[in-house]
């Protein structure tokens, strides 16, 4: 049950299911699709305050993979379950849904007027889901689907060190990145990954350690990555390989501080059509303490394209050191989303030159917000109108022990609205969707899935707590003489 008494939270939980991680909202927020321990759920999510089970599809490994797993020294209490990763809605009939599987993962299309797994040709409903969804429930992925296409950030081995992102389904070659040429380090983490409707590219963030800092200590760098949706692989150089795959840093820091370099989860706002803001939340590798810090940094996606559009890096094979390539320049751009096949002399140069060299600032060159005591897990991000017409960015930030902040953009500097309770017992926020047209927002934890209304106005009793609470959600109704959700209070504000 959610933990603060003045604000009842919807919940749901089904007996002897946990890890609900994986959450998919249909497009009309009616159903809200659940991905977890062996098991694929559908909830009905019709009005606040209202979460109601509709139907369930038992998934878990075959004895013979359970005993598979344990045979490999994976524990048979904990780890050699199928836990749901991937949630993808295909059309209207179907969804495709992929599970770590007792580290041997497997894909399935999910038939929705019947809650039921598809069964292929061989009758066997499950597909090899290598390279869609990690092996290993603890690694962090990323998946999203674009023109039907599947794209995908992911661990690709039993062992977890070689990270991949992929390409699949849909009726073009799959590609990936090359693993031979370590284009990712082997200990990359993915968060999350978008594809912007009229924007031609998906852009990946995660973490890896960077090759590039001459250090002996193993630094970990926050990174976004690129690939073009028109992209089908080389010809001669780079077979179902990426030929527009690029990387480059992403800083946030403050002056004379250690940086904030560990990603935990990044989220888009799109601004018009094919573009958007990213914001991303931190930790840093040099925390001292249990407590920590945390930051947000948001990211305008023309500062991403312009590092892409600048200088490359290269290695230097004999010195195994990185400077900045000054050689010419080829025309069509390395990397860039051009219409048809590039040359083998311009894939011969990109299998090399896939590191740029400008780092990607934060907007106004510092980050948002930094809390200190904190590790933020997830962040959404809503664009709520307020009374006045105006829109406003409002951040819901889930942290490592069970809290959500609903924080305000506001000109000068973001304001914290307010803090909430999520559970009774501290743990962390697994993932947050946003259902801004019922004006609630869905948690995933461990045990269950929360439905957290938007807006709590009614908590403000007087006009100038009302107003003084700075929460785009609310507006005073002067006709009624209470705090109200501004899309109720707007005729009488």
């Amino acid at each position: 049950m959610p933990g603060d008494p003045r604000r009842p939270l919807a919940h749901f939980s089904a007996p002897n299911v946990s890890h609900y991680d994986a959450l998919l909202l249909r497009a009309d927020e009616e159903r809200l699709y659940v991905g977890a321990r062996d098991r694929l759920l559908a909830l009905a999510v019709g009005g606040p305050g209202t979460i109601v089970g509709q139907a369930s599809i038992t998934w878990g490994p075959t004895a013979e993979k359970a005993s598979e797993c344990a045979f490999k020294k994976k524990s048979e209490e904990t780890e050699c379950f199928n836990f749901l990763r991937v949630l993808v809605a295909l059309n209207q009939s179907h969804l495709y849904a992929c599970g770590t599987y007792a580290f041997s993962p497997a894909c399935a299309y999910v038939h929705l007027e019947n809650f039921t797994l598809v069964a292929s040709g061989r009758g066997q409903p499950y597909l090899d889901g290598k390279g869609q969804c990690p092996f290993d429930p603890q690694h962090t992925h990323t998946a999203l689907l674009a023109d039907g296409e599947l794209y995908a950030g992911t661990m690709n081995n039993f062992q977890g060190n070689e990270p991949i992102i992929s390409r699949s389904l849909g009726g073009r070659t799959p590609l990936k990145t090359d693993a031979f040429l370590r284009w990712l380090a082997a200990d990359t983490a993915f968060v999350a990954s978008f594809s912007m409707p009229g924007d031609d590219k998906v852009y990946f963030f995660f973490e890896e350690t960077a090759a590039e800092f001459d250090f002996f200590e193993r630094l970990l760098v926050a990174r976004v990555a690129r690939v073009c949706k028109g992209d089908v692989g080389g010809d001669k150089v780079l077979q179902k390989k990426w030929t527009t795959f690029l990387k480059a840093q992403l800083v946030c820091a403050q002056q004379g501080r250690f940086p904030f370099n560990v990603i935990q989860h990044a989220s888009a706002a799109p601004r018009r059509p094919g573009r958007a803001d990213f914001y991303a939340v931190f930790s840093s590798q040099w925390q001292t303490g249990t407590e920590g810090s945390a930051a947000v940094c948001a990211y305008s996606q023309e500062a991403v394209d312009e590092v892409f559009e600048g200088k490359y890096k290269e290695l230097n094979k004999e010195s195994s050191r990185w400077s900045v390539y000054g050689g010419p320049d080829m025309s069509p751009r390395p990397g860039s989303c051009s219409v048809g096949p590039s040359s083998d002399k311009a894939l011969t140069f990109l299998k090399e030159h896939f590191l740029m060299d400008g780092k990607v600032q934060p907007r106004g060159g510092q980050p948002l917000l930094v809390r200190m005591g904190v590790t933020y897990t997830r962040v959404a991000v809503d664009e709520p109108r307020g009374v006045s017409g105006g829109t406003y960015r409002v951040l819901f930030l889930g942290t490592a022990n069970g809290f959500l902040d609903k924080v305000v953009e506001l000109p000068k500097k973001p304001h914290i609205v307010e803090s909430i309770q999520l559970f009774r017992t501290p743990e962390p926020v697994k993932s947050l969707v946003l259902a801004p047209g019922k004006g609630v927002l869905y948690v995933g934890y461990s045990g269950g899935v929360l439905q957290v209304p938007l807006a709590n106005c009614s908590g403000y009793q007087s006009c100038a707590e009302c107003l003084l609470a700075r929460d785009p959600y609310c507006a005073w109704d002067s006709h009624n003489r209470s705090c109200r959700a501004a899309r109720d209070a707007g005729s009488h504000a």
